[in-house]
């Protein structure tokens, strides 16, 4: 076997579906040199995840990576879109104005495609054809080996990115432990042509024996099944068609015919979470991390904002920018965060199992659905738009953590918003009336790491100044704490600026 010439980088990214591509696309734009290495010579497009939630889709406008047109015109109303909670109708997420439409309907291929456009225009290195077969710390750096088209090749990075899935190599490799909960159900989808697409109307369907969920898209009709009399006896035994035509007919209680099958598979609740997400030189993201049963559509949105809260992070210990905790604090925030999907998919599941005390709950849960009017618990469980991030310092102020909405913001240079701000990656120093100018000195040895602007004092961010982390969410406003014990904490001084 003839070996390749060593892949070397400052970090190398294994996995190239859409959360690793946007690792990717987020470093290089960063001007971090970046390898991606991905198995499948091309994108697939097997039927996945299609949804983004409002937190993901938020936060992909603020770094410019939303699909489709450049600028969308966000509404100066909230904009809400119907959901559901365990399959029951009646969940409203609501964003606020000026903010992108909450739910996203966008193919996992279609963002994957999308995504390595970007990470290839920003000067990333997408290596298809090649796994990831072995990753190692040294005192370096991380070393490991990747099979490629021309046989084994040597890998050599500061930093590595384990993206590559539930059964993540480099997460295995690296010695980082998870814990699970195992499987209790069973389910199949696939994508098929029904003799009559009238035997199966669109959406859920609920009987004493499981449900069933139909999505018509022309002469085809993707089908989930979900069975809760237990997992499957082979998780990774191929699905028939007459296995799905057989546990369809059995949940309906009725035949349905069905030919020319596309994408079957099957799946479970099984449930991982890792319990790191950064060890030594070794970060995971989106499925790598942690896994959940895909009710609610969270999984795509909850790896999205595990690559965005990463990445700026990431570059900046890379160009030798982070404060001593920086790349620490990606584990802090984003683990909790996963372990609450996970309790959340666990939840809904509960909720969807057969048996007189599941349907009392969900008659009640019916009820809360209906009264919550699309800002309550359960809408931010979906959207994670009630996220308050742990503030690291104690020094950050009454709002830190808290999320940034979308505002008008007036400057010399002219109107701008905090979306459009936040698309060159830094962190902004936003400075609101004459009284913010003592900030401006405080943050004096930062100045080649902050974007420093001057704004007309406005009822939506009532704060003299304001410290926005790259991410979106509030570092430091004014308080008991000083600018400067929050700069000190994420951010060397006197460093030169790194471009977004």
């Amino acid at each position: 076997m003839q070996g390749e010439h060593p892949i070397r980088a400052q970090v190398l990214v294994a996995g190239g579906g859409p959360v690793g591509m946007l690792v990717a696309a987020e470093l290089a734009a960063y001007g971090v040199d970046t390898v991606l290495l991905e198995p499948r010579t091309e994108v697939s497009d097997q039927p996945k995840a299609t949804t983004l939630h409002a937190r993901a889709v938020q936060s992909l406008a603020r770094r410019g990576h939303m699909p489709g047109p450049a600028r969308p015109a966000y509404g100066p109303e909230p904009a809400s879109s119907a959901f559901h909670f365990a399959g029951l109708p009646g969940l409203t997420i609501t964003a606020p104005p000026h903010e992108p439409e909450p739910v996203l309907k966008c193919a996992q291929a279609d963002l994957e495609r999308h995504l390595e456009s970007r990470a290839r225009t920003a000067g990333a290195r997408i290596l298809r054809g090649h796994r990831v077969t072995d990753v190692e710390q040294d005192g370096s750096g991380v070393r490991g080996t990747a099979e490629g088209p021309q046989g084994s090749a040597v890998l050599r990075a500061d930093y590595v990115v384990g993206a590559d899935g539930a059964r993540s190599t480099v997460r295995t490799r690296s010695g980082i432990e998870s814990d699970t909960v195992p499987a209790t159900v069973s389910a199949l989808m696939g994508t098929v042509t029904l003799a009559d697409s009238g035997d199966l109307p669109k959406g859920w369907h609920r009987t004493p024996r499981g449900w069933i969920v139909a999505k018509h898209d022309g002469d085809r009709t993707h089908l989930r099944t979900l069975n809760c009399a237990g997992p499957h006896e082979d998780r990774r035994s191929p699905v028939t068609l007459d296995e799905l035509r057989d546990e369809v007919a059995h949940i309906a209680g009725r035949d349905i015919a069905m030919h020319s099958p596309h994408w079957l598979s099957r799946f479970s609740d099984f449930a991982r979470l890792a319990r790191t997400f950064g060890r030594g030189r070794v970060f995971l993201v989106g499925d790598a991390a942690h896994v959940h049963f895909p009710i609610g559509g969270q999984g795509l949105s909850t790896g999205v904002l595990d690559a965005l809260n990463l990445s700026w992070k990431l570059a900046h210990a890379v160009h030798g920018t982070a404060g001593p905790g920086l790349l620490d604090s990606y584990d802090a925030e984003r683990r909790p965060l996963a372990r609450r999907v996970i309790d959340g998919t666990l939840a809904q599941l509960a909720l969807m199992r057969p048996g007189p005390e599941a349907e009392a709950l969900r008659t009640v849960f019916t009820g809360l659905l209906t009264a919550e009017s699309g800002s309550g618990h359960l809408s931010g469980l979906i959207s994670a738009q009630d996220t308050v991030l742990p503030d690291p310092t104690g020094a950050g102020g009454p709002a830190a953590g808290t999320y940034l909405a979308n505002t008008a913001l007036g400057t010399p240079d002219g109107d701008t918003d905090v979306i459009r701000l936040l698309h060159d990656g830094r962190p902004h120093l936003l400075l609101l009336g004459e009284k913010a100018d003592r900030h401006r000195e405080a943050s004096r040895a930062w100045a080649g790491i902050l974007h420093t602007v001057e704004v007309r004092p406005t009822p939506a961010v009532p704060y003299e100044a304001v410290l926005l982390r790259p991410d979106g969410h509030l570092a430091w406003v004014p308080g008991d704490g000083e600018l400067g014990q929050v700069l000190t904490a994420y951010f060397e001084p006197g460093a030169p600026a790194t471009a977004g």
